[in-house]
Parts: structure tokens; sequence; C-alpha cells
């Protein structure tokens, strides 16, 4: 199994920071340092350089990441090829999602998931689509769920559920009178969006594209990188936010929140699960997705 010292430089290297190790694996930092100190020790080489309040690896810590990294995997299907011989099932699932699916999609389907496989831990960590995929190219988890256009050929794409994208406004807005508008007019609209490298964004601009629209040629107040961010404004601001249909039920029920129809323009997407092309096959990834798909009655 891998050695706790060789978890602890494994955190190090990846965050290049003590601090962020410690957190990580909630130990301190003093405890970290003694940790790093005895595989240098052990191997008699130095693993990290600190210039000023930076850290770097060497050349032999480089190394020696790389060959962590095998370890690690091997471990992890060495317990998953394991378990298959349990009637319980155990490991470490590491889970990856967009913003918008972590606060608006994932949440049940982790509760059901918990339940049935009580004893395989799950870890999660969101970000926008572009820092999910590198998260997953990089192997620090083992299953993403992203939305957007942009493809990678090391990632193997498999559909989740659709979506929509809307353009949502204050109920009380003044400036907005009417139910449905025009593609031109939502262009003179103060308009709130998404941050580059959001899957969101990119749909967004992709669909703009097709109907030959610069995003540059629209009135754009701000890009936040939240759709919570962008709800809180909505409601006591005159701007249109672009956002998830699935993101606002709560509001558009409370009234608080309208969607303004756009004619001749509906915004389309799916959700996608993502796995490394000859990536180990987690039994454990493979029944989150069975469950996702089940909660959402897909097939």
């Amino acid at each position: 199994m891998e050695s706790f010292r060789l978890k602890v430089f494994r955190s190090v290297a990846k965050n290049l920071s003590f601090t962020k190790a410690a957190n990580e694996l909630y130990i301190s930092q003093p405890a970290i340092s003694k940790n790093i100190q005895a595989l240098e020790n052990e191997f008699g080489l130095r693993l990290f350089i600190r210039k000023g309040n930076r850290t770097y690896l060497t050349s032999a810590g480089k190394v020696l990441l790389g060959y962590s990294e095998d370890i690690f995997n091997l471990q992890m299907k060495l317990e998953s090829d394991l378990n298959m011989f349990k009637d319980e099932q155990t490991g470490l699932l590491r889970l990856g999602a967009s913003t918008t699916i972590a606060q608006y999609v994932i949440a049940p389907i982790l509760s059901k998931f918990n339940k049935k496989f009580p004893h395989i831990k799950l870890s999660l960590i969101s970000g926008n689509s572009e820092r999910i995929s590198d998260a997953l190219l990089k192997e620090d988890i083992d299953l993403g769920i992203v939305e957007g256009k942009t493809k990678n050929k090391d990632i193997k794409y498999t559909k989740f559920i659709s979506d929509e994208l809307v353009a949502a406004t204050n109920f009380n807005n003044k400036y907005i009178k009417k139910n449905e508008i025009s593609l031109k007019e939502l262009t003179h609209l103060p308009l709130i969006l998404r941050e580059r490298g959001s899957g969101t964004l990119e749909v967004f601009e992709h669909a703009l594209k097709n109907k030959k629209i610069k995003i540059s040629s629209l009135n754009i107040l701000m890009y936040l990188g939240s759709t919570e961010a962008i709800k809180l404004i909505l409601e006591s601001d005159e701007s249109v936010g672009v956002i998830s249909l699935r993101a606002i039920k709560k509001e558009l029920n409370a009234g608080l929140l309208k969607v303004v129809k756009i004619k001749n323009f509906q915004i389309k997407r799916n959700f996608e699960f993502i796995r490394l092309h000859g990536a180990q096959d987690l039994s454990s990834a493979s029944k989150f997705i069975q469950i996702a798909k089940i909660h959402y009655n897909q097939k």
C-alpha cells in the first residue's frame, strides 16, 4: 500500500505548498516537513527547493512524483479488483463537477450513492469546466461532469442529461415588460455572464457565433465566477443574466426571477461525464454513473 510519507510527498508536489498540503491532509505543517525530510534522508536527495514564499520540485522530486502517481494508480486498481471478491464495495472515488452541476445537479446523486455504497468514500472538487477537465488530465480525479463545446482527444465524453441556457432577469424589471424579445434587443440589454473557462459562457458564445454575433458586441456589465453570484445581482438589478434553467427553478417558483424568451434563439447543451481514454475502469465510477442516470431517468 502507498506509504503515508509518499502520500504527503504527492500532496506537497501537486500543491507546491506545505501549507496547502497540511490543510488537504488535515495534519500540521511541522508534520508535513518532518515526513518530507524523512523521505529526503531516505533517498539522500533534495526533493523540494524553497525560494521565498514559493516551493519548487527538484529534478529528483519530479522523478519521484511520476513514480508516486504510478504507485497511487496501481493501488486504486488493486483495491478495485480485490473488492470484486467482496460483497461490500470499498475504496475512494474522486469526483469533479463544473460549478453549475456541483450546485444544482449532483447533490441528490451523492446522497443516493452514499446510501447504497456507504463504504466507498467520495471526494468532490468543483470549478469551471476547463478546470475540471484539467484535473482529469492530471489524474487528480477519476470521474468528471462538465458542460461545454470544447473536446479533448484524451478524454472520453458520455452524455448525461440535457440543459438549457436562458435569459433571466428580475421579475419587476421595468425595462423588460415583454415575455419575448428579439436577439437584437438582447444585444443592447446590460448582461451579466459567467467567466472565461466556464462551459456556460462557451456554449452561449458558440450559439451567438451561429447567428454571426460576436460576444464583444454585447453590452456586458461583468463576468462572474458563479451562477449564485449572478442570481443575487439579478434579484435586485435591472440587468439580464444568461444562466442554466436548472439553476433558477427556486427563484422562478418564488417569483424572484423570470425567463425572457428570445425569438428564434434557443440555447441547448448537454452535461457530460468525462473519463480518460485508456484509464483504469473503476467499478465505483461506473456505479456512480449508473445511479446518476437512474435518478434523472436517463438511459
